[in-house]
């Protein structure tokens, strides 16, 4: 029997391992502290280490609305509401489409390229691996009967790369260069800067683009280190310390002493010291949460691609999914830190020039789901990069929102960039024109506060929460039967089918707009009540509420995703929005709203039966559907098959190509599939598949400040443990009658609903023990 332990000191390591070199991207380690980021090859000779730097964006801002959307949207809104489809697309493709159409891309940083010199012998005992409870990435193997060892991590505290190169007898010689794109072309300068620094300069490119600058210092222990043209030469050292520091005008206006500053400070330091402080910074995040499955496959020995592989031949690894789940809270910690910019597409790993889909924010869906397991994997600092983005969108979301819509508040559509432009992105009309990005993004500032009930933060959100719904009281269009509706918007980034036959997307009040707008409203409300303001507004809110359409359930007994229950052109379509309500959302619940829940099981039903979650993250929202539903079989198959179909050899996600959203939705779908939070009480092991008999969970996250760990044995709860962080009536749910005691024994009298719940007062500081 091994256990799928994921922690420090666990009898499995929390560790993916290679027994060869990533020959493509794809197959690299990552390291990452929030703003620097990079793959690692793991060659023994030639390594390649790709870089990334969160503001590596080309071009500046610019205000890209349409000058023309205003005099048009009456037209726009007669025209579809006449029926007139073929019309009401044109119009709206010339003007609502952002002028230019697109907003800006993500770009990389550069390689540090390093040649080792060995000399003969053959290479054998080769290992490659990242260790996720210290964030270190590490290459090992022997020439002849010298080992040599290399161990790369991007430290947080030092914000720096540190890349240590060692062998176990005689010396070590090295030749470095820093390159950028294709035949190396995208830098203006490569400089001296003293006898072991060298300084990469340019430009991000683009009218309004940032500078940018990358220092690289080297220390040689023992050894000399010399510059040769664009090379440093490190020669007969015992060892060797790489610094490699870099940064953008965006963040930096002295922006060369800046990065040489933070070379010097951590060049200062000794390697230990560096490798002990980034190890404890990453540490102390990872180990708030540890995961283990009982297993009796022998695979968690093997290399984490033939681990893969055998999933992919319908084979099961309970470990793996383990460590799956925890390498999406250390890439969730790798690419989002507190004064970073949010996970974008590729998180913070990018090697393209011009990268699918720009590497930039797509907020109908992708970078909402890049937050998903914050707040319940126990990683709620890494929200905030969120959020900070959120209020810059806020400047230019009032613009659009009045040039575009004269109205007031702030609104974005289905893209956002590093200078949190909010007008339309492409001229792509399943997409491009559904104004609802802003409104879902203020949802997780909601739901952080709910996790944290921390009221100084919800008194910083409120104000943008009332502004995303500020826009919506005036933007709603009224029907002849008094509904609100969104008007023009699409159900992202469906297509659907009228009586005549004509196929269009453009549309009037999608179902999931009604949904994202009753918990916009609903969370204002809930907040303006609790911090006592507000007191007109929250009655316009609630009003504004009654008035949303209802869910609707169509001829097939689905739930509809448009106002009439059209046929769908894909009906296998990767996007489920009319689930919104079902998961991210909270509205959906299979005891207070049991025929909406039977019509989503029927939508998800006939989703994969035609095809659908054929991307990764599809797949991952399919399990959290399922998980919602409660249904652990469904979420394991599932689960099961966003490995085998949609996982690339490094566990990076893959669209295809590689999107690092289903990485974190798979992530949140297993705490979900543990333990759910979303419907005012604690719901422990809502959806456990049969296969996971024994196992245990610790520190995540539930609503309302309460952190859980589980214990479970024969499929069924032995323990759990929630801890109270603020005063609040604690509600659980579970398949068994348990008692509650405190940590010291005490028999807490716990009051039984007529539903199967408990509830009890629960004390800040407080741990209550549950047991059947």
């Amino acid at each position: 029997m091994t256990n799928a332990q994921i922690n420090t000191g666990s009898s499995t390591p929390m560790r993916l391992w290679y027994d060869k070199p990533a020959e493509v991207w794809e197959e690299g380690l990552p390291v990452g502290n929030g703003r620097l980021g990079a793959i690692l090859f793991g060659h023994p000779d030639s390594e390649r280490i790709a870089l990334n730097e969160d503001s590596m964006w080309y071009g500046g801002p610019r205000n890209r609305n349409n000058p023309d959307a205003l005099q048009q949207l009456p037209n726009i809104r007669e025209l579809l509401l006449d029926g007139r489809l073929p019309q009401a697309q044109e119009l709206a493709e010339m003007a609502l489409s952002g002028v230019p159409e697109t907003q800006r891309h993500y770009v990389p940083l550069g390689d540090l390229q390093l040649t080792v010199q060995h000399g003969e012998g053959k290479r054998t005992a080769y290992r490659r691996e990242l260790d996720l409870a210290s964030g270190i990435a590490k290459v090992s193997y022997k020439v002849g009967d010298i080992s040599y060892e290399r161990e790369a991590f991007a430290s947080f505290p030092d914000q720096a790369l540190i890349v240590r190169l060692t062998c176990s007898s005689g010396t070590l010689s090295l030749k470095t260069r820093l390159t950028r794109g294709n035949n190396n072309r995208y830098y203006d300068e490569l400089v001296q800067a003293g006898q072991n620094t060298m300084i990469m300069r340019g430009n991000c490119g683009g009218a309004g683009g940032s500078d940018f600058r990358i220092v690289l210092t080297a220390a040689a222990d023992g050894g000399t280190v010399t510059q040769l043209g664009e090379h440093l030469l490190v020669q007969e050292a015992r060892s060797i310390t790489l610094v490699l520091t870099a940064g953008t005008t965006f963040r930096f206006p002295d922006l060369e002493a800046h990065c040489l500053q933070a070379a010097q400070k951590a060049a200062e330091q000794a390697y230990d010291v560096l490798k002990s402080r980034h190890a404890a910074d990453v540490g102390a995040l990872m180990s708030r949460v540890s995961l283990q499955l009982e297993a009796t496959d022998p695979a968690a020995s093997l290399p984490t691609d033939e681990r893969l592989e055998r999933i992919r031949q319908g084979g099961q690894d309970l470990s793996l999914l383990a460590l799956y789940y925890q390498f999406g809270r250390y890439l969730l910690i790798s690419c989002s830190r507190p004064g970073s910019l949010p996970a974008n597409l590729q998180g913070i790993w990018n090697e393209l020039m011009l990268p699918p889909w720009d590497s930039k924010y797509t907020i109908n869906i992708n970078t909402q789901m890049n937050y998903w397991p914050a707040e319940t994997g126990n990683l709620a600092e890494c929200h905030e990069p969120l959020f900070e983005l959120i209020e810059r969108m806020k400047e230019s979301g009032r613009v659009t929102a009045r040039e575009m819509y004269d109205c007031g508040g702030f609104v974005a559509h289905h893209n956002t960039d590093i200078w949190a432009d909010t007008a339309p992105q492409d001229r792509y009309m399943p997409a491009s024109y559904w104004p609802m990005g802003a409104a879902w993004l203020c949802l997780h500032m909601w739901e952080h506060y709910e996790y944290g009930r921390d009221e100084a933060f919800l008194r910083r959100a409120y104000p943008t929460l009332r502004e995303a719904a500020e826009f919506f009281v005036d933007f709603l269009y009224e029907t002849d039967n008094g509904e609100l509706i969104t008007l023009p918007s699409v159900s992202p980034e469906n297509t659907y089918i009228m009586p005549s036959g004509v196929r269009g997307v453009l549309c009037a009040g999608p179902s999931m707009d009604s949904q994202i707008l009753h918990e916009l409203f609903t969370a204002c409300i809930q907040a303006a009540t609790a911090l006592d303001t507000d007191a007109e507004i929250v009655a316009q809110w609630t009003e504004l509420r009654s008035r949303l359409p209802q869910p609707q359930i169509g001829k097939h007994g689905q739930l509809m995703e448009w106002l009439e229950d059209y046929d769908e052109a894909e009906p296998g379509h990767r996007h489920i929005s009319h689930l919104f309500a079902l998961y991210p959302g909270k509205r959906f619940n299979l005891r207070t709203t049991p025929e909406w829940t039977r019509a989503a099981r029927v939508t998800l039903e006939r989703r994969l039966a035609s095809g659908g979650g054929h991307t990764g993250w599809s797949k991952a929202w399919i399990i959290n559907l399922w998980a919602r539903l409660e249904d652990g079989e469904q979420a394991s198959i599932n689960l099961q098959e966003l490995l085998a179909h949609s996982t690339l050899p490094n566990l990076f996600d893959n669209h295809p190509p590689f999107q690092i959203d289903g990485n974190f939705g798979g992530t949140a779908a297993i705490t979900e599939m543990l333990m759910q939070s979303h419907a005012g009480e604690i719901h422990l092991l809502p959806a456990l598949p049969a296969s996971w008999l024994t196992g245990k969970v610790t520190g995540l996250r539930a609503r309302n400040g309460f952190e859980v760990s589980i214990t479970w044995a024969d499929g069924r709860l032995a323990e759990a443990r929630i801890k109270a962080a603020c005063d609040y009536r604690c509600s659980v749910r579970t398949r068994d009658m348990v008692t509650v005691s405190t940590a010291d024994g005490q028999v807490v009298n716990a009051e039984s609903a007529a539903d199967g719940s408990i509830a009890w007062q629960a004390e800040a500081g407080g741990t209550y023990i549950l047991r059947p």
